[in-house]
């Protein structure tokens, strides 16, 4: 595929909250087993960047049920108050095309977006971007942009060796690889699998009462790829046919294989859209999208085997109508897992249990509407939500000891945020 650079133009909850200490100490020994990789250092300076909705026409994603017509400009960058969780902007990459994921490498030289377009030319494939960062001051230069291998890449992320960027096309109804050149710059696709199978149902199986909740079971929608920690293993979700696949990856070649089993399906409906690995890999938390579920999965991390245990409802008990999930994040220490809800527009907070097992200890409101994502700064003292309606970003401070948020009173305007990532500057690593 050929180059297309020239195409750029108060308090924890008003509910009650359960005290679960002697299970959160159960899992307090897990923390050992984090993944590697630098320890944060409150002392340096701390840029975030945000990936906006930034296409300029509605039309450019005429299938889109759930996106404005792009009120970003594109990557938008902050310095961060590593003391107050306050942002000050500190420019903007613009971009027309919706870079609605980013991705940093581990050594924080290079950064990643998946724009979320359906067509390059005639094309029906949208593109991804590869970016230097300054590590001095954080700012980005565009290296250059290639074809995502489908329609509307909506998640990127690098594989744990580095040499390679995954790539899933929700409108594409497929899945990417991309190799990483020496110098950071992406090359043409070295496999695309397209996803196949028979669409779920309408209604979600696990649907809260009285929702009408609908958004990907029209056909396939690949919404997240990721690695596993060893590398070996790739696994993906697909929100349209209820399904999330594992593949067998060859880390030389770029290529991926089916693994045996190649999926485990979800309730019909439900819309797997997001995961999470707890730090100790054996534990595998999924959200579904429609049927406002977050599903516990045992991890077979040497045949890469997925087995359901545990199923709970995203929202407080007794809600009803209509919700769409968003974001799942384990802490890394193991201890939380914060599951997001658009239309209840609030973050869902669960205790881990010494088996993995969840229970529900709160929830908190997200200061504004339809919060698409969120992310912790490296210190994991901050929360930063995505308010993709609203137009903000609102910044939280975690509590170690309980896992609740209290909201600082921080708003950061960005015109319909979708992801936030950090990197810590000073000397590369």
């Amino acid at each position: 595929m050929q180059n297309v650079s020239n195409l750029i133009s108060p308090g924890f909850s008003r509910r009650s909250f359960l005290k679960t200490a002697s299970s959160l100490a159960a899992v307090g020994p897990l923390a050992t087993h984090l993944l590697d990789a630098p320890a944060a250092d409150a002392r340096r300076p701390l840029m975030a960047y945000v990936g906006t909705f930034s296409s300029p026409l509605r039309d450019m994603l005429p299938t889109q049920v759930d996106l404005p017509p792009g009120n970003g400009r594109g990557i938008h960058l902050f310095q961060v108050n590593r003391a107050t969780g306050a942002m000050t902007p500190s420019g903007v990459f613009e971009l027309g095309t919706s870079p609605s994921c980013l991705a940093l490498n581990s050594a924080g030289t290079r950064l990643y977006s998946a724009n979320e377009t359906d067509r390059v030319g005639d094309a029906k494939e949208g593109t991804v971007s590869a970016f230097a960062i300054n590590r001095a001051d954080g700012q980005l230069t565009l290296l250059n942009t290639v074809r995502s291998g489908g329609a509307g890449p909506t998640y990127v992320s690098v594989h744990p060796a580095g040499k390679f960027l995954l790539v899933a096309n929700y409108f594409g109804g497929s899945v990417a690889v991309l190799p990483i050149l020496a110098d950071g710059r992406l090359g043409p696709a070295t496999d695309v699998k397209n996803d196949a199978g028979k669409i779920g149902p309408a209604r979600a199986t696990n649907a809260p009462p009285g929702s009408f909740a609908f958004s990907g079971h029209d056909r396939t929608h690949a919404h997240m790829i990721e690695a596993d920690r060893s590398g070996r293993f790739v696994l993906h979700v697909d929100l349209g046919l209820d399904r999330i696949f594992v593949w067998k990856f060859d880390g030389q070649k770029g290529v991926l294989t089916a693994n045996d089993p190649p999926a485990v399906s979800l309730p019909p409906g439900d819309g797997p859209r997001h995961f999470s690995f707890h730090p100790n890999g054996r534990w595998f938390y999924s959200i579904q999208e429609e049927g406002s579920t977050v599903v516990l999965f045992d991890y077979d991390a040497a045949q890469g085997r997925l087995t359901a245990r545990q199923t709970v409802s995203s929202l407080p008990p007794g809600f009803a109508g209509s919700n769409f999930c968003s974001e799942i994040l384990v802490s890394a220490d193991g201890r939380f897992v914060y599951a997001g809800n658009r239309l209840h527009d609030s973050i869902g907070i669960f205790s881990v249990g010494p088996t993995g097992e969840l229970t529900f200890v709160g929830e908190e409101w997200t200061r504004g509407n339809y919060p698409r994502s969120f992310n912790f700064e490296p210190t994991g003292q901050f929360l930063y939500v995505c308010n993709q309606r609203a137009d903000n970003l609102a910044t939280f401070r975690v509590d170690q000891q309980t896992g609740g948020l209290k909201f600082t009173g921080h708003y950061t305007p960005v015109g319909n945020p979708s992801i936030i990532v950090f990197l810590e500057l000073g000397k590369g690593e």
